[in-house]
This record gives C-alpha cells, sequence and structure tokens, in this order.
C-alpha cells in the first residue's frame, strides 16, 4: 500500500472483492435466474395450460371467490405479467396472518378456469432469495446482501482505477497461462458488462434504501409507517355496512384502468369486504407495464364500478426511485432485452468466480510450501470448489425436487427450497474432504450430471418434455430444457479441463493451480 494510488487501489479491490464473494456469487446466480423467475415458475407448474388472458383470469378468479369465500375479509389476485399464465388468488379471513393466506390460495390458469397445479413458489423463490436468502431472519438477510452490495460497488470502482489498461485487456484472452489466464478472464467478464454491473450495484442498493439509510425517514416523520403511507399509497379500510351488495363487472373496472393508464394492464386486485355495500376494489398497474415499477393504485366503489379520484402524482424521488428499481428489476424489457440482462448477469458471476478463483492462485505461488498452504488459503480454495461447483448442483437439485416430489407432499414449496441448499451441502463435503483439483473435477462433473439430469426426468415424469415440447411448438418448455444441457456442456467442459490441466513449473518449483 505503499506504492501509490494504484497499488491502494489493488488492495482495497483486492480485499472486498474475497471477504463477501461467495455471497456476491449467490446474490449474481439467483438475481441472474430471476430474470426469468415467470419463465422458470412456468416450467414448475406443468398443469397450467393456456395463453395469458387478464380478462379471464381475473373474471375466473374473482368468480371461485364469489363462490367459496363470499363472506370474508379480503380477496387478494395476483394476476399474470405479459410473460405469465397462471394466476395466483386468495382469501384473508379476519384475524389471520400471511402464513395462513397460504392455506386458501388457489391458482387459475389462462383459461379462467381453476387448475389443481403442484404447490410451488418456483422462480420467485431464487427472486427472493436473491435478496432476502434463507433460513435467516429477513432483515438480517438485506443487512447483509446491503453490504455484500456496497463492497461490490468498491470493488467495481477500485478495480476501475487499478486497471490502467482496462480497455486494452478487454481484448486479451490467453488460454493455459494458468494465473495468468483468470486475470485475463477476470478482466473480461468485468469490462464485457461494466456499465451493466455498475447499475445493477447500485440500484439494488436503492432498492433498500430505506432501510439501510432510514435517518431521513425519521428526521421527517414521527414514525416510519407514516412514511409508507405517503409513500406507497394506505387508505383507511372501509367499514362493514351490514347490507349485502353483489360486486360489478370486474372486466369493466379493468377497462376503465386500461384507458387510464394508456393500455397498461393492472397486475393486482384487492377486494376490502367484498360482498358488502361498503366494499372497494383496488387496481395496481403491473410492475412490468413499464420502466417505473412501482404502480399506481386506482380505487373502485365494489358495488357500482364507480372508479374514485386518481391519487396524487408522485413526487420526483419517488419516480426516480421507481425508476431505478425497474432498471435492476428488468420486468419492463421485452425478450431480447431480458436475454441481454441475463447474459449480462452471467457476466457478473463469472467476474466474481474468476475474481476468487485468482486469488488463489496467485498466492499460491508465493507459499513457502505449496503442498501445505496455510489456513486462511486452504480455507478460501474449499470454499470456492464448494461456491463455485457446489451452487449451481443446488440449482439442478431444486428443478429436479419440483418434478420428484410428491404431489400432495405438506409444505413442498419449503422442501424444493430444502432440495437445492440439501445438493450445495453434499457438494460442500466433497470439497472439504477430497483433495483440491479431485473436488474442483467431481463437484463439476456432478453439477454437469444434475443439470444433464433434469430434462431427463422432466421428460420421464410429464407430457412436456423435451422433444414433445419440440414437436408441438412449445417454446417455453423446450427452451428451457435446452438451457439445462447448456448448463451441463459447460459444466462437464470445465470438468474435463480441470482434469486434463497440467500444472506450471516456475523457478522455485512452484506450481500454478486453478485453485
Amino acid at each position: 500500500m505503499n506504492g501509490g494510488l494504484r497499488q491502494s487501489m489493488a488492495w482495497l479491490h483486492t480485499w472486498v472483492g474475497l471477504l463477501l464473494g461467495w455471497l456476491l456469487f449467490l446474490v449474481f446466480v439467483t438475481g441472474t435466474a430471476a430474470y426469468f423467475q415467470d419463465e422458470i415458475t412456468r416450467w414448475m407448474q406443468p398443469e397450467v395450460h393456456g395463453q395469458h388472458n387478464i380478462d379471464a383470469s381475473a373474471e375466473g378468479a374473482i368468480a371461485y371467490l364469489q363462490t367459496h369465500a363470499a363472506n370474508v375479509e379480503q380477496w387478494s389476485v395476483d394476476l399474470p405479467g405479459h410473460r405469465a399464465v397462471a394466476t395466483t388468488a386468495f382469501w384473508k379471513e379476519k384475524g389471520e396472518t400471511f402464513a395462513q393466506w397460504r392455506d386458501h390460495s388457489f391458482l387459475v390458469d389462462g383459461h379462467g378456469q381453476k387448475v389443481d397445479a403442484r404447490d410451488t413458489l418456483g422462480g420467485w423463490r431464487l427472486y427472493r432469495m436473491h435478496f432476502d436468502l434463507y433460513y435467516l431472519p429477513v432483515l438480517w438477510a438485506r443487512w447483509l446482501v446491503g453490504l455484500a452490495a456496497m463492497f461490490m460497488l468498491v470493488a467495481i470502482i477500485s478495480g476501475v482505477i487499478t486497471h490502467k489498461k482496462i480497455f486494452t485487456d478487454f481484448f486479451t484472452l490467453r488460454f493455459g497461462k494458468g494465473q495468468r489466464s483468470w486475470l485475463d478472464g477476470h478482466n473480461l467478464s468485468a469490462v464485457l458488462a461494466l456499465p451493466f454491473h455498475l447499475m445493477i450495484t447500485y440500484t439494488g442498493l436503492v432498492t433498500l434504501a430505506a432501510q439501510y439509510m432510514p435517518w431521513g425517514v425519521a428526521a421527517a416523520y414521527d414514525k416510519p409507517t407514516q412514511y409508507y403511507a405517503e409513500a406507497f399509497g394506505a387508505d383507511e379500510a372501509p367499514k362493514r355496512s351490514g347490507r349485502v351488495a353483489p360486486m360489478a363487472s370486474i372486466t369493466a373496472m379493468i377497462k376503465q384502468a386500461r384507458e387510464t393508464w394508456q393500455g397498461a394492464e393492472p397486475g393486482y386486485i384487492f377486494v376490502a369486504i367484498p360482498g358488502d355495500a361498503n366494499s372497494l376494489v383496488k387496481l395496481t398497474r403491473a410492475t412490468d407495464a413499464g420502466m417505473d415499477t412501482r404502480g399506481e393504485t386506482l380505487t373502485f366503489d365494489a358495488a357500482t364500478g364507480v372508479m374514485h379520484a386518481r391519487p396524487p402524482a408522485r413526487g420526483g424521488a419517488r419516480e426516480t426511485e421507481s425508476v431505478m428499481v425497474g432498471l435492476h428489476a428488468g420486468r419492463f424489457s421485452p425478450l431480447l432485452l431480458r436475454w441481454l440482462y441475463f447474459l449480462a448477469g452471467l457476466t457478473g458471476t463469472a467476474m466474481v468466480g474468476t475474481g476468487l478463483i485468482l486469488w488463489t492462485a496467485k498466492r499460491r505461488l508465493q507459499l513457502p510450501d505449496p503442498e501445505r498452504p496455510y489456513f486462511g488459503f486452504r480455507l478460501v480454495e474449499r470454499l470456492n470448489v464448494a461456491t463455485i461447483a457446489g451452487l449451481p448442483f443446488g440449482l439442478a437439485c431444486y428443478f429436479l425436487a419440483n418434478r420428484l416430489l410428491p404431489i400432495g407432499l405438506l409444505q413442498r414449496p419449503n422442501w424444493e427450497t430444502n432440495g437445492l441448499f440439501i445438493g450445495w451441502g453434499a457438494l460442500c463435503l466433497v470439497a472439504i474432504v477430497r483433495p483440491v483439483k479431485r473436488a474442483w473435477v467431481e463437484t463439476l462433473s456432478v453439477a454437469a450430471a444434475g443439470f444433464l439430469a433434469v430434462p431427463v426426468v422432466d421428460m420421464v415424469t410429464t407430457d412436456r418434455g423435451l422433444f414433445v415440447s419440440l414437436w408441438r411448438g412449445d417454446v417455453l418448455f423446450a427452451t428451457f430444457d435446452l438451457v439445462m444441457l447448456a448448463f451441463a456442456g459447460l459444466f462437464g467442459f470445465c470438468a474435463w479441463k480441470v482434469h486434463h490441466r497440467k500444472d506450471v513449473v516456475r523457478a522455485g518449483s512452484k506450481k500454478e493451480a486453478i485453485a
């Protein structure tokens, strides 16, 4: 750190990238998968058929609720986005908690008919894991992810300062050169999508800014609830009149909302005290209807269908925050842009992974005895194997659990997620007990086998396997299985390369290793 600014930045870049690097790898993997969360959910619910149809879905869900939950406290209907088909609806009895509401949930397909599909959280689970993690209290998890994101931002800025030939390095990729190859791969994956990495890191911090920096809210409001009421809207709940009144046409209300939003679709329906003369219907604009993801909510009189006055326009700060959240989530993006988001997310994943491996590759040459490294070095290289190969295998286990767990299993979504961590944990044990090179080969091979098994098991357990989907033109199911095969090939190739890698001998009989 005595050699000037670049040396100081290099030291900072190295350590902020390492300390929470394995958590960042998880955040990038799950966040990248979440760009296709709707498609993942559709694949994980093969029983759901039909095309996207907001009107039919809303009518079918409301009709079922009117028949089976006429006098409850509230109804909630999550309408499908433009890439989804299924509608999730549920009702709430008085005094129930959110966990109990799930007992009343049901699915409606694209034809507006209730469908008995396997219970799963699909891509939504991966999206939430991106910032809520799992097995941890949500607030703790978000603080950890926020700290990792801040480390990431510092690592990006310090990395740009450190690499004076950053754009020259973009065109440099040397294979079979040990440490140099990992450095080239790290630089290429970082520079290739550098604007994306800056955007995604900064906007990720903005999404939870009120939690990370609550002092502005505390200074301006007596209670945090006042801030959230003003920022996101919170009307006083209606009181029951005791007079029964049938609900007006939900389709007509949706039509009014579309006209108000210049064609944008609703994404959420909330009905308070349904069946009562004082009942209200709230329609919230879909999060994928525009770059500003926090959609406006319109209120209707349930009995007459008359729309209330529109809420006041949001201020510049809230609108800016909404756009930043939209940029981060990318829900507004059409298909081509969504694939670009996905590919950029993969480069971020590669950037973190190659950086972790580069740390060990560089320091192995400096070890007094490369065959007997110190504890910290051994810890890092084992964590690298466990995370870089183990987490992807966990994802494969998550998809396999969706197909193999009994349909009627209690708490099935939680067991799907447990399957992810069980698979990941199994490879963590391999990383601990096996020699490092063998651990890399074996864990990468198992990850390849896991992804290869996904389309095979899908073909055996459903009528929407790869070949059937290709024959029927079912693009989504066929693409999902083909992507699984592509990842199987990628991890298989990596295992083959590690197995056939020859150590590079340098002066002093030191060896460059991949980890």
